[in-house]
């Protein structure tokens, strides 16, 4: 079966993806392996002026240890200007991305950008793993080559036992922690209880889209999450933190038991 050609890049992102993909070939040479958006690029949900771009970079592991900084130089806000709420920027080894893995693993975290608290983060002893298992599943899954080798031929998919453990752990951070947005609290909750019962990654708003037809109880709560999903960032609608809560005590219970199914 012929498989369709991935949509176009969003044009607003476009030009700076394709200097990010520059610079960081002029940094890391012959070194460099594969470049792959994931986050809402790769699952064809990307909104401008909400969205982060999430990028994955895979290098050789006999890239000089002094190119990694480089490439955080180069490609920190506003040395390049990002256009999008910010670049979430992972790097890691070849080695690393050859063998399923429920750490962290990167050699370079970077966080930057107009909206987001720049981070350059070069070990990754005492990261919290569960958004780099998470992030590599949906590169798997869906990863949107911008250069070099495809993706499923650097990167191993998160075993399962790593993947809900990981899922697990994203629900209690997005039910506990500050620093999240209501609405996307409940997004990433519908994903993550659409991805327990089908093994598929789906854009958060048609995942909001399955809970909201199939939980009724859940319906009010999660179409206004996907209203305010539509708005900027500043302009997000207040949701009842109360329901946000109970809703994501719901989609734990979900993860726990697909868990024990798998």
């Amino acid at each position: 079966m012929h498989r369709a050609d991935p949509p176009p890049l969003p044009e607003e992102i476009r030009p700076y993806l394709d200097e990010l993909v520059q610079r960081s070939t002029t940094v890391c040479g012959p070194h460099l392996r594969s470049i792959f958006a994931v986050g809402s690029i790769a699952l064809d949900d990307y909104r401008h002026g909400r969205s982060d771009i999430d990028v994955t970079m895979v290098v050789d592991p006999a890239l000089p240890a002094a190119a990694v900084p480089e490439l955080a130089e180069s490609l920190t806000h506003p040395a390049l200007p990002c256009p999008a709420a910010g670049l979430e920027l992972v790097v890691y080894d070849s080695d690393f991305t050859a063998r399923p893995s429920g750490n962290a693993g990167y050699l370079l975290n970077l966080n930057t950008g107009p909206m987001l608290p720049p981070c350059a983060d070069f070990d990754s002893s005492g990261a919290q793993s569960f958004w780099y298992v998470i992030d590599r599943s949906i590169a798997y899954q869906s990863g949107r080559l911008l250069a070099g080798d495809p993706v499923r031929q650097v990167l191993t998919a998160p075993t399962q036992h790593d993947l809900f453990t990981a899922l697990a752990t994203s629900v209690r951070e997005h039910t506990t922690a500050e620093g999240h947005l209501n609405d996307n609290r409940v997004l990433n909750g519908c994903r993550s209880a659409v991805f327990c019962r089908t093994g598929r990654w789906l854009p958060k708003r048609k995942a909001a889209q399955s809970i909201a037809a199939s939980e009724s109880r859940f319906r009010p709560l999660v179409e206004a999450a996907v209203q305010s999903f539509e708005r900027p960032r500043q302009a997000a609608l207040p949701l009842p933190t109360t329901e946000v809560r109970s809703f994501l005590n719901w989609v734990a219970e979900r993860v726990t038991d697909a868990a024990k199914a798998t």
